[in-house]
């Protein structure tokens, strides 16, 4: 059974961005040890346009080969004129209003995004699938999401987008992994609590 993994930014106090889900202001801390962290722990979560700029186009995959991503986060590439931007990797966007796929490469899920994750972790492989935010996706995949990495940039927000957006339901994960870098970025990886 391959794991879907939420690998997502946030607040110290717990959002992605900003209430329309905009989390730009976070990216002047992708620098120095925590960008080499990124660019060789997590090489697969980096769109493409990214990995060329960074060197890594040519890297195997090393933990997915698949993302799901709501529209929400599709839309930021899409604004950039980048219709496929996880090309490396095979492609989901969950969503109620896309009628249609701007990519053949990319897989639109407009109904059932449950029983669509399900049948991607059913599959035989050794790679896990990525989930690509926001906040709406996040919280109607919880129950499936089998691991966490929660990159915390050292900025309070107030007020934002959550991690999860759904009604509370307690959902208990493990800590494992811990790693803080010089730039004040903690990364912590949890695993579900079976």
């Amino acid at each position: 059974m391959r794991k879907l993994t939420y690998l997502i930014a946030c607040s110290i106090d717990g959002f992605i961005g900003d209430e329309s889900g905009d989390a730009s202001f976070m990216y002047p801390f992708v620098v120095g040890d925590f960008a080499e962290y990124l660019k060789t722990e997590h090489p697969d979560v980096n769109p493409t346009h990214v990995r060329r700029l960074i060197g890594t186009e040519d890297v195997p995959l090393k933990e997915f080969d698949t993302v799901v991503q709501g529209r929400g986060s599709y839309e930021v590439a899409l604004k950039e004129g980048v219709t496929s931007p996880f090309a490396h990797l095979r492609e989901y966007v969950a969503s109620r209003t896309l009628t249609g796929s701007p990519d053949p490469h990319v897989e639109i899920i407009g109904a059932g995004l449950v029983d669509k994750v399900r049948e991607l972790k059913a599959e035989d492989g050794e790679f896990g699938i990525y989930l690509c935010g926001g906040a709406g996706i996040a919280g109607e995949l919880r129950d499936e999401i089998d691991e966490l990495v929660v990159k915390t940039y050292p900025i309070v927000l107030g007020t934002g987008m959550p991690m999860f957006g759904s009604g509370f339901a307690v959902t208990e994960f493990t800590l494992g992994a811990t790693r803080a870098f010089d730039n004040g970025v903690v990364v912590r990886t949890y695993t579900r609590k079976r």
